[in-house]
């Protein structure tokens, strides 16, 4: 995607030296674009956990990158498994990054000391640009959804998504955003709503920072006021993206994900979800029950950043010093409120047997 005219990834490594992986800071953003030079395992895994990059597709790249830069300092097999186990351990709930890590650990595993840093750098620049690829077909696959909206109705099509998943959140192009961007393209006339995505903002301050610098016209609305905009027909379509889906279609995503299906479905409104297979983990069947929840910060929830008057950048504390908060990150939609899945090998519903359909080279051979 691009920036002012010119296009960039979400992670990348450095053109100069060849070696230095670099990503936008997210926690900077909306106020300011910074990019990060990220030179150990453990800027890596730091970078992971403060989110200063976030989005499931995205942490699993970087992660493997991480590899490489551990790879880098100290080839041996002992730290090769030590290292990815450190940066598994930054975020329990998206899939991806211990599927991208036990990726590289298979690919690295069994070669000698000497090849590691080389290969792990292939292999890692294999899953960032499989992750571009798997993107643009969601897209593809997806934007048929919007143009059949606009063919049997006058006017715009009006979307509302949760939390951010666009190119931010993933290598490039994003999950839930792709369609959305291609539809724009292709000059269809669609407007996106953009739930603020309480605690952390990333709807406010990283969603609307995309859709503002590719040109897609959209409204910031509050977290709560998506039901009422469904009731009164101004929502055509939901699609979110997702941290885990389990092989049944049961979806974890930004804390929220779950009313915004609640209310789509008591309204009749589609609820679609997009996801590249790499986030599809075919071991669970339960959301609810299975699916580690990952709890943050209280901080999170009692101070939120801004920018003041004067231009600095502020946090402020909106509750009274004495209060308490919790803070789940995620939350998991059964399966029953997903209309659909959109994944880079097309539509499906969202039931174990739509998705061993799409992939029956992923799905286990038997249920258990």
């Amino acid at each position: 995607m691009k920036i002012d005219g010119t296009p960039y990834r979400s992670v990348w490594v450095d053109q100069e030296d060849g070696w230095t992986v670099r990503i936008f800071d997210q926690t900077k953003l909306p106020w300011s674009l910074e990019i990060l030079r990220l030179s150990t395992v453990a800027h890596a895994a730091h970078a992971i956990r403060t989110m200063q990059v976030r989005g499931a597709p995205l942490i699993g790249a970087v992660a493997a990158y991480g590899v490489c830069l551990a790879m880098r300092d100290n080839p041996s097999r002992d730290a090769l498994e030590r290292e990815a186990a450190m940066l598994k351990a930054t975020r329990p709930t998206a899939v991806n990054l211990a599927w991208a890590l036990d990726r590289m650990l298979a690919a690295l595993r069994d070669l000698p000391d000497g090849q590691r840093a080389r290969a792990a750098y292939a292999e890692a620049g294999a899953i960032a640009d499989e992750d571009a690829a798997q993107c643009e077909a969601i897209g593809k696959h997806g934007v048929g959804l919007i143009e059949a909206i606009a063919r049997r109705k006058d006017g715009r099509v009006n979307i509302l998504t949760h939390c951010n998943a666009g190119w931010l959140a993933t290598v490039d192009w994003g999950t839930a955003l792709a369609p959305i961007y291609m539809a724009h393209d292709r000059g269809i006339d669609v407007h996106v709503w953009v739930d603020e995505t309480r605690p952390r903002n990333q709807g406010a301050a990283l969603t609307t920072w995309e859709l503002g610098r590719h040109g897609v016209p959209h409204t910031l609305i509050a977290d709560n006021a998506g039901g009422h905009l469904m009731q009164h027909g101004e929502v055509d379509m939901v699609i979110v993206g997702a941290d885990r889906v389990t092989r049944t279609g049961d979806v974890a995503n930004k804390i929220g994900t779950y009313l915004k299906a609640l209310a789509a479905h008591d309204n009749g409104v589609p609820f679609w979800v997009a996801v590249p297979s790499s986030t599809i983990d075919w071991t669970i069947r339960d959301g609810v029950a299975e699916i580690p929840i990952e709890e943050r910060a209280a901080t999170e929830v009692t101070v939120m950043t801004g920018r003041a008057l004067d231009g600095t950048i502020v946090p402020v504390r909106i509750v009274p010093t004495a209060t308490e908060a919790a803070n789940p990150a995620f939350d998991v939609t059964p399966s029953r409120l997903v209309t659909g899945l959109v994944t880079e090998r097309g539509c499906c519903d969202a039931t174990q047997q739509g998705l061993a359909q799409l992939f029956p080279d992923l799905a286990p051979r038997r249920s258990t």
